[in-house]
């Protein structure tokens, strides 16, 4: 069997497949003709209408099978799997947003923890080769330490958000120990392009500019942050879903900071007009800096990152512009 029919036959699930990075790797894994079965609850976190427009174009792929429910959905999961038997799975459903989760922590550990928990349990049950899960840049808390490097301590996040995916990293450790589970976290760094959701820097400051309305910047942009576009981010994860390797970790960003007053003033100048700016002191819930060591992504699976954030952000840019009819 030749390596196109193996990758035609291939069933792969995508937990959270309708979001920002599940939907631009669904739209990946058809290009290069996996079969893709999406699971996504369509929560209102942000308006499922621009969940329901990043599916739009794949909805007509006979490769592609939507099924609309919620990971904690135990016995919906179990069934789910069941029938459609994926070989492998991208765990990309969540809840997102480290401020988000300060006051929320119940709900963060329901879907993060016990959701992460039935989807492992679930591809135990039908013998999935391979489980890649979307982890956090957010997990190293506030460290010193940099480039961040995946053998340092993350025994102190920050907020509920990352304390969970570090939840999730550690259960699937056990999986992997008890039940052979092939798991490999992937620690997103400050995902953004085209689909973004609202609640992320590049669409705020986008939209706030655009409506003339101000933003709220982190002493006085002075924090750093390693911006990685999301179509470097779902050519990794495609590659780590290719490749069983036990229990691994790894980052995965460009491993170039950028200072936020900087991401700032590129979008100032894509959009054509100034921000209206003011700045607070940062909070207890964010880092001063993200920094990808991506050498073991590298050695690994040939990871490097190719996009840079003028090209990443010109691009969100134009996404923004044809969303809100700004063409």
């Amino acid at each position: 069997m030749n390596e196109e029919t193996k990758t035609a036959n291939t069933t792969i699930l995508v937990t959270g497949g309708a979001g920002f990075i599940g939907s631009n790797l669904v739209d990946k894994l058809l290009e290069r003709g996996d079969r893709v079965v999406c699971i996504d609850n369509f929560n209102d976190y942000y308006n499922p209408g621009q969940k329901r427009s990043n599916i739009k174009g794949c909805q007509e792929n006979p490769r592609y099978t939507l099924v609309e429910g919620d990971i904690r959905d135990r016995d919906l999961i179990m069934q789910v799997f069941k029938e459609h038997q994926p070989k492998r799975v991208a765990h990309l459903a969540a809840m997102a947003g480290v401020r988000y989760s300060i006051e929320r922590a119940t709900l963060y550990t329901d879907v993060n923890i016990q959701g992460t928990i039935n989807v492992m349990d679930a591809a135990r049950s039908v013998g999935v080769e391979n489980l890649v899960f979307a982890s956090t840049s957010s997990i190293y808390g506030d460290t010193d330490r940099t480039p961040f490097l995946e053998t340092q301590s993350t025994d102190r996040p920050l907020a509920p958000y990352p304390a969970t995916k570090k939840a999730g990293e550690v259960m699937g450790s056990a999986y992997h120990n008890l039940f052979g589970l092939n798991f490999t976290a992937l620690r997103f760094f400050t995902v953004y392009g085209p689909r973004v959701r609202p609640d992320m820097m590049a669409y705020i400051v986008m939209n706030r500019i655009v409506k003339d309305e101000e933003i709220v910047l982190y002493n006085n942009g002075e924090m750093h942050r390693d911006w990685t576009y999301v179509d470097d981010i779902v050519t990794g994860v495609a590659a780590a879903l290719d490749k069983p390797l036990g229990y691994e970790i790894f980052n995965i960003g460009r491993g170039e900071p950028v200072r936020l007053g900087d991401f700032v003033d590129i979008i100032q100048e894509l959009v054509g007009k100034p921000a209206r700016i003011k700045s607070v002191e940062a909070p207890a819930s964010e880092p001063a800096i993200t920094f990808a060591s991506t050498e073991k992504m590298l050695g690994v699976f040939g990871y490097q990152p190719r996009v840079s954030i003028r090209e990443g952000l010109t691009n969100t840019w134009e996404w923004y512009r044809r969303e809100h009819g700004l063409v």
